[in-house]
């Protein structure tokens, strides 16, 4: 399976909790003004790289704790993210995917679309939301702007409603 990304982030401590490796995909719909990446719009951009070179990068970077999935917007290539993440969670490594699109707009479109609905559902903790410059907000953890939640996808599954992340809890992977 293949994909389409900007590029790759061997050891990051700011796109989600611990040291991750960060694989920041290829497109994005959203075109935030100020976005922190915007070389990852262009849906032609980028390089095509298969899932299994991704993996043996993954599988070398000993020290992680889990992968982080930014872009662009992920979602876009949920099918073959979701096939990662499996690869991924099954190395005993967490998912954190960024996204454009709020939680509850992904919840909608996973009714009619299985990938997104696989990734999300293969996701511990969703950063969610477009950026917004004039919510820009430096002291927040693994986000830009105050609009973007942390969201425990986990436990907002379970519960059938929005559960945000607390940095106090273990990240678990869900099964």
């Amino acid at each position: 399976m293949e994909l389409r990304i900007a590029g790759f982030v061997k050891d990051s401590v700011v796109d989600g909790p611990g040291l991750r490796l960060v694989i920041f995909t290829q497109g994005c719909p959203h075109n935030c003004l100020g976005c922190h990446n915007p070389e990852t719009h262009d849906p032609m951009g980028g390089k095509i790289i298969n899932a299994g070179e991704l993996m043996e990068i993954i599988s070398k970077a000993r020290l992680i704790r889990g992968v982080t999935f930014s872009g662009g917007e992920p979602f876009l290539q949920a099918k073959a993210l979701a096939y990662l993440a499996d690869k991924i969670r099954a190395r005993g490594l967490n998912i954190v995917t960024y996204s454009g699109y709020t939680f509850e707009q992904l919840m909608n479109r996973s009714i009619s679309d299985n990938d997104v609905k696989e990734l999300l559902y293969k996701t511990d903790i969703l950063v969610d939301g477009p950026f917004q410059l004039e919510k820009r907000d430096l002291r927040l953890a693994f986000r830009g702007s105050a609009n973007q939640r942390l969201i425990n996808v986990v436990d907002s599954l379970k519960n059938e409603r929005v559960v945000l992340w607390d940095d106090f809890q273990p990240v678990c992977i869900n099964a």
